[in-house]
């Protein structure tokens, strides 16, 4: 065995231990103990990927296969060997964003692995909300009427819906105003009434398509969350668990047990909780942590699948209360855990449903990968790529000006074996399944539009609008918020801007309709909607340039944005 290989088994094994292999000192009198396990952004990754493994227990970052559903089920088979009544939650994008063995069915097989997994309640997601409400309503209840009738029951013939209760305390009907989904689930173990309520993002309508959203208000989430209580109380509930698709950041590594250094938006969600409420388990950014903010746990696990955490939770049975809470990170190492054959014959059956699809090749690329990564001007060759397979799907349109989020690209374009893109690396990128609408946008708005990335501070979390080709302008990050565009930098094709003229400009439907925070893109006129998917329009450039001899891809950006300071 290689020393590397060495001390990647030496670090299973030391995950193994902390699993709960050591023996127990018995429980006092009146006394039970709950466990959960959990999970959090999860997006439809039915198959392992790498993760990098920094812990406080190595003494180095490693990177390791990590995830995938047979991996999974290994893992909660054996820890229901030592409870039985071990109950599983998420934290919400369990879908959305999916890579494409479930973005292609619709996510209809992760849904129906989680089932398989004993999942018991989950809040939603930001992206539990891609396709819209008729369509997350769907996946909960089940049947066949979709807006996404492509993909939806092509996995199986008759889709039975998530066995799972979603939750969504802070996703208000405008005409009923009542939940959506039931705001609360209660679960019993050991005796002990848990109740788990589940809170998405307030800012969740920035981030979903308005039309898919229309209808729905996304509340505060402490103050969704607090009202609940007393209705759990009347039903002799003394325990209290929040799933909360909300999340933070933190210098300190994610096993790294009562962290102190939590910082972003879950902090102050946490610290307007009532008391009553010591354990929230959080989601969406994306990072591991098990830190304590005011006394109490709260917890975020690493998304695909990464890593899962374990909660134990001491109830004192007399006085129905909490007494004691605890927490560890999982690593989800293939081969850890003695395999779960249902679940291993599940993802074996996905992937020979998805394989000959999905490898089918599209188009050389002219470099071996294009990258998401940003330079310091805010582009990226990915950006570039994409943005100008959007401009020429929009030629035959009049368009002008194509622009692209950032958070619509999904994955780094591989260009595979062989150098050739397959559809299912083109639709790793671009998952979503958004088509491409034209509009007409003057001058001036325009520059407002790109005012708007920097409104609020958003340009740290979403980045700037990625732009095609012969669009091209300077900011200055000195300059204050609504006036970082320099005067006069903005032009087509070498031409300044003029304000009063109207521009033909393309974008896909998320953005269209003011996604991302960008309501400029809703104001544009001479709308028109168009059946041209944003992933088919890049399939068709990448095979329109290598036809013409010059396959696309750049591995730098092509500088179209400029930023001074």
């Amino acid at each position: 065995m290689t020393k590397r290989l060495s001390s990647v088994a030496g670090i299973i094994v030391a995950g193994a231990l902390s699993a709960g292999c050591a023996i127990k000192p018995p429980l006092p009198p009146g006394v039970v103990e709950v466990q959960l396990a959990t999970l959090n952004d999860f997006h439809g990754n039915l198959e392992p990927s790498k993760y990098v493994w920094d812990s406080v227990r190595q003494s180095e970052a490693r990177t390791v296969m990590a995830g995938g559903i047979d991996t999974l089920g290994a893992a909660l088979q054996a820890w229901r060997k030592q409870d039985p009544e071990l109950l599983l939650v998420g934290a919400g994008d369990l879908i959305g964003a999916s890579p494409p063995i479930s973005s292609m069915w619709a996510d209809e097989p992760t849904l129906a692995a989680m089932n398989m997994l004993g999942l018991r309640a989950s809040t939603v997601g930001n992206h539990e909300f891609d396709a819209g409400r008729v369509e997350l309503l769907r996946q909960q209840q089940g049947g066949c009427k979709s807006p996404r009738a492509t993909k939806a029951c092509k996995f199986e013939a008759d889709y039975a819906g998530a066995k799972f209760n979603y939750l969504a305390a802070n996703v208000i009907d405008m005409v009923t105003r009542k939940p959506v989904l039931p705001a609360y689930k209660i679960e019993t173990a050991h005796g002990v009434k848990v109740g788990f309520i589940g809170t998405v993002l307030r800012e969740t309508a920035e981030t979903a398509l308005a039309s898919g959203i229309a209808g729905l208000e996304f509340i505060d989430e402490a103050d969704a969350i607090n009202r609940q209580l007393p209705e759990l109380r009347k039903q002799g509930v003394g325990v209290f668990v929040v799933l909360l698709h909300q999340g933070g950041t933190t210098v300190e590594k994610f096993d790294q047990q009562d962290c102190s250094q939590l910082t972003g938006p879950v902090v102050d969600v946490v610290k307007r909780l009532d008391p009553a409420i010591r354990v929230i388990v959080s989601g969406h950014s994306h990072k591991g942590y098990l830190c304590r903010v005011d006394g109490r746990l709260v917890t975020q696990s690493d998304t695909a699948g990464h890593v899962m955490a374990r909660i134990k939770l001491t109830v004192d049975t007399s006085t129905n209360t909490l007494r004691g809470v605890s927490a560890t990170q999982e690593v989800m190492v293939p081969g850890t855990w003695p395999a779960d054959p249902a679940l291993d014959a599940y993802l074996k059956k996905a992937r020979e449903r998805s394989a000959a699809q999905l490898a089918r090749p599209v188009a050389a690329l002219a470099v071996p990968g294009v990258t998401r990564d940003l330079d310091d001007n805010g582009e990226s060759p990915l950006g570039d790529l994409v943005a100008d397979s959007v401009l020429a799907a929009g030629r035959p349109f009049g368009v002008q000006i194509a622009f692209m989020n950032n958070g619509g690209m999904r994955q780094d374009l591989d260009g595979g074996a062989g150098g050739r893109v397959t559809i299912g690396q083109a639709q790793a990128v671009l998952p979503f399944g958004n088509k491409l609408v034209v509009t007409n946008l003057k001058g001036w708005q325009i520059e407002e539009l790109l005012e708007q990335q920097w409104r609020g501070g958003r340009d740290a979390v979403r980045g700037l609008l990625q732009v095609s080709d012969g669009f091209a302008y300077r900011w200055d990050g000195r300059r204050g918020e609504g006036s970082k565009v320099m005067p006069d930098s903005v032009t087509l094709n070498g031409v300044p801007l003029q304000k009063e003229s109207s521009y033909r400009v393309m974008v896909n439907n998320f953005l269209a309709e003011g996604g991302d925070a960008f309501p400029m893109f809703a104001n544009g006129v001479n709308r028109a909607g168009t059946d041209i998917l944003a992933v088919d329009a890049l399939t068709a450039y990448l095979v329109k340039r290598e036809e013409m001899g010059k396959p696309a891809g750049k591995a730098e950006t092509q500088k179209r944005i400029t930023r001074l300071q």
